[in-house]
């Protein structure tokens, strides 16, 4: 039983050990997914500034697209301050939560273990009176641990029926349910809106960039027209492809447009260098201070129109799905596995311990009855002695 019992503590130590790892191996996953997400609207955020300030040749944003940026910004930030927060504070009480059970199982396991010895030991030895302490001490940890038992069993199934309810959402997500509390979804609306304002921003600045390319850069001005002229000589700059029509639905580039993500490359071939008065001296329709900002233009906004496919995934929340998809696919087995461990170590320790407390009182009680019995033999054998 001693050896059955020592059995049932090394299931249960690996168990809780194994469970342990992957409980936070799963919540460090889900935090690490809330951060990305964090991360990823504070860049959208910090593009959506940049763009306030984008400037080429005197022409910059419509104000009411910077009012709209001021309070986009101001939700986003809310936004992901709350999911940061949110889940922050849920890993941190689920992994508290944990931390105590590993506890209390390492507990248990090494008392029950301890127990088991002494009462071993007390009974080969024949002390009686610590034989019935330890069985008084060992019901009541036998009791407890069969509560544990209970506990566990109960979490097994919880575990269970979360990793379905994951399945389940990912199939018909709702509104608000209690996977809530493992990984909160970011407000529909703020994540509608953003989606909304990058796409608009994306469009209003190559819209500035075409502008200075069709009104300015690609006009032969002559001297006379001031600040428009800069001496601009050369091939035509091809304009910037805008990905969105006027209603901000999807568009594709038309023959002889250059794509946002390599513009900067294709403009520098139209960049003259410049005397000391900012004019041009060689071939060439933009300067290196217009094609910097051009380029800074088209940097934002394509950063923004690279951001757009994870607001829409904010929007419907797929981010939550894919998240609660790899927990189910790649974390809930073992999960699963790994709690009926402990929920089994905890069942053989009690067992043994059990079956141990009632093999001590009968071999005490053997013990005595033999210790008795040869005091009598020896008794009887004196008597018939001192007879003859």
């Amino acid at each position: 039983m001693n050896i059955t019992g020592l059995a049932g503590c090394i299931v249960l130590y690996t168990g809780q050990g194994k469970f342990h790892s992957s409980t936070t191996n799963t919540l460090d996953y889900v935090v690490n997914q809330a951060d990305t997400i964090v991360e990823n609207l504070r860049n959208v955020s910090g593009y959506l500034a940049a763009a306030k300030g984008i400037i080429v040749d005197s022409i910059f944003l419509p104000s009411e697209v910077q009012q709209s940026i001021d309070i986009i910004e101001t939700k986003i930030e809310s936004s992901a301050s709350t999911l940061s927060q949110k889940t922050s504070d849920n890993s941190k009480d689920i992994q508290d939560g944990l931390d105590s059970v590993r506890l209390a199982l390492i507990i248990v396991a090494a008392v029950m273990l301890f127990l088991a010895f002494l009462g071993f030991l007390f009974s080969i030895l024949g002390m009686q009176p610590l034989v019935y302490f330890l069985i008084m001490i060992g019901w009541i940890l036998v009791t407890g641990t069969f509560i544990l038992c209970g506990i566990f069993l109960l979490l097994h199934n919880v575990v269970a029926d979360t990793c379905v309810a994951m399945d389940e959402w990912v199939q018909n997500p709702t509104a608000h349910t209690a996977l809530d509390d493992i990984l909160p979804c970011v407000d529909n609306a703020t994540a509608q809106e953003a989606l909304l304002q990058s796409k608009n921003v994306t469009y209003q600045l190559v819209i500035v960039a075409d502008v200075m390319i069709n009104n300015i850069s690609n006009v032969n001005f002559s001297p006379k027209a001031g600040p428009l002229y800069f001496n601009q000589s050369g091939p035509l700059i091809p304009v910037l492809c805008n990905p969105f029509h006027p209603d901000l639905s999807g568009r594709h580039c038309a023959p002889g447009e250059v794509q946002l993500r390599n513009a900067p490359k294709v403009w520098k071939d139209y960049t003259c260098q410049v005397s000391a008065s900012g004019i041009c001296n060689t071939p060439g329709r933009l300067t290196p201070l217009f094609y910097s900002q051009m380029a800074a233009a088209v940097n934002v906004s394509y950063g923004l129109y690279r951001y757009a496919p994870f607001l829409i995934g904010l929007e419907d929340c797929t981010f939550a799905r894919k998240t609660f998809t790899d927990i189910s696919k790649h974390h809930c087995p073992g999960l699963r596995r790994y709690s009926e461990w402990i929920y089994i170590g905890l069942v053989i320790v009690s067992a043994a311990v059990m079956l141990s407390m009632i093999f001590w009182v009968i071999y005490a009680r053997e013990r005595r009855h033999r210790v008795y019995t040869k005091k009598l033999m020896a008794r009887t054998l004196d008597e018939e002695d001192k007879a003859t």
